[in-house]
């Protein structure tokens, strides 16, 4: 007896020509085919799926020697201080006194691409969940996601596309 492959609810099964007309658990007319060539196509189609939902999130991790977050003035296509620090006067106010002629920050050292107060520099310059949810709103969920995406722009803002610090971040962030 020629069997059928037959697709419900995302699982692959072999069944008897009559029986794959029947409908499946979701309620929908299920797909039936007996060519052994579909059969393959169908199995394949099935591991892709299983292989793209398996991807994993981008883990945020600081690229030492990068710097680009210390570009305090990034213009007009970054939140400006005032829009970060409405409601905190304080920290506005420092912001801005970081801010060099240059617009860099000034405690980042251009020579080694690092900050000469790492350990101690102000809650604004840490990438850490409480703080993207204290300032963006950013539920911690969404932390991993939002911190790359925040950095990817940063860096193509200050540096460009192509650049290696991008590819350097990318490749960090995904283990790659």
């Amino acid at each position: 007896m020629e069997m059928a492959t037959t697709v419900c609810l995302g699982r692959v099964l072999t069944t008897p020509p009559l029986a794959a007309a029947v409908r499946c658990a979701a309620g929908k007319r299920t797909s039936s085919t007996s060519s052994t060539k579909n059969r393959r196509n169908t199995a394949d189609t099935v591991d892709k799926r299983k292989r793209k939902s398996k991807r994993t999130e981008p883990t945020w991790q600081c690229a030492s020697g990068c710097g680009a977050c210390c570009k305090l003035a990034k213009g007009p296509a970054f939140p400006s201080p005032e829009d970060i620090f409405s409601d905190d006067p304080d920290n506005l106010q420092l912001y801005k006194s970081l801010i060099g002629p240059d617009g860099w920050c000034i405690h980042y050292e251009s020579d080694t691409r690092r900050c000469s107060i790492y350990n101690e520099r102000p809650v604004f310059c840490r990438v850490e969940q409480e703080v993207f949810e204290k300032l963006y709103g950013i539920k911690s969920w969404r932390f991993n996601q939002e911190a790359c995406t925040a950095c990817i722009d940063t860096i193509k803002a200050v540096y460009g596309s192509g650049t290696q610090e991008l590819k350097n971040f990318k490749q960090l962030t995904r283990g790659r």
